[in-house]
């Protein structure tokens, strides 16, 4: 991997896009542009917008104007695309402004998209989902462990595997955390339930109860020590279960009678049946091709 891109990674936003009027390069610019000349990124890791939000930034947009200037780039057909600040963007257009402050980025597409996604990691109000899919989009794309990222963006390795588990819930109950109907904590929880339709019965129980994420706890707690006492149970009964799985493996893969014998102390053997020399030459020729690394 090209070092250059862990090391634009590792940058803050405003290293990338300079804030400072003053101290902009031949890189950047800062001009008003017309709202009907600017287009959203269609990579903004952001999915959903608090409407309310936006109204109360709207008529402070209205009584100070745009205070923070946008961050652009400029397409080839004389528009731009907008690398940060969409909510602004969309405030502003609520407000009936006819154009915004923003600075002019000379980027690439490939830059647009690493600024936007760590302008978006480093602040706080991104949903739980939106920041996980935006850490699987950076680690996929700069090919970074979650450690190589968690050093990048300054979070703890079992921070960003915390996020990304979250991409294994049920897609129902994902949902319910981006729309705000339960918490990162509940998420959290159901995750330690395996079973995707227990984690939905779960999640649904929480939605009509109103379960609070120490009761979720409870009940997971529940489940899983009833799960480990019907498993120890199990194998009290039949305390060969695993021998007995691998036996009948080993039939099917030799396609013979295959037996183990277990002492108590762990120690045994393994037998296998043959009828004739031609079964014996079978079994000795896919033992060979096993030595060898060839078997099928």
């Amino acid at each position: 991997m090209p070092s250059s891109k862990k090391n634009v990674l590792g940058r803050g936003l405003n290293t990338l896009i300079p804030m400072d009027d003053m101290s902009l390069s031949g890189g950047s610019s800062m001009s008003e542009i017309e709202l009907t000349k600017i287009n959203v990124n269609p990579n903004q890791p952001r999915k959903m917008f608090d409407e309310e939000a936006l109204a109360e930034m709207s008529e402070s947009i209205k009584n100070f104007g745009v205070i923070q200037p946008l961050s652009l780039r400029k397409l080839d057909d004389d528009t731009y695309q907008i690398i940060a600040g969409e909510r602004r963007y969309r405030a502003a257009k609520m407000a009936g402004l006819e154009r915004v402050p923003a600075y002019i980025i000379d980027a690439s597409e490939k830059d647009v998209t690493e600024m936007a996604l760590i302008e978006n990691i480093q602040r706080q109000d991104l949903n739980p989902i939106e920041i996980a899919l935006s850490y699987q989009k950076l680690i996929n794309q700069y090919d970074l462990t979650q450690e190589e990222l968690g050093e990048r963006i300054g979070k703890k390795r079992s921070t960003i595997a915390n996020f990304l588990r979250l991409l294994n819930l049920h897609g129902k109950i994902q949902l319910g955390l981006q729309n705000g109907e339960i918490d990162f904590g509940h998420a959290r929880t159901l995750l330690a339930i395996e079973d995707p339709s227990l984690q939905l019965k779960l999640y649904n129980r929480i939605i009509k109860e109103g379960l609070s994420v120490r009761k979720i706890e409870e009940i997971v707690r529940g489940i899983r020590e009833r799960e480990e006492s019907k498993t120890l149970k199990e194998r009290k009964a039949n305390p060969n279960a695993d021998y007995n799985i691998l036996q009948r493996h080993l039939s099917s893969t030799f396609k013979t009678n295959v037996k183990l014998k277990l002492d108590s102390q762990g120690s045994g053997q393994i037998t296998f049946s043959f009828k004739d020399e031609d079964e014996l030459g079978r079994l000795i020729s896919m033992f060979d091709s096993m030595g060898n690394g060839k078997a099928e």
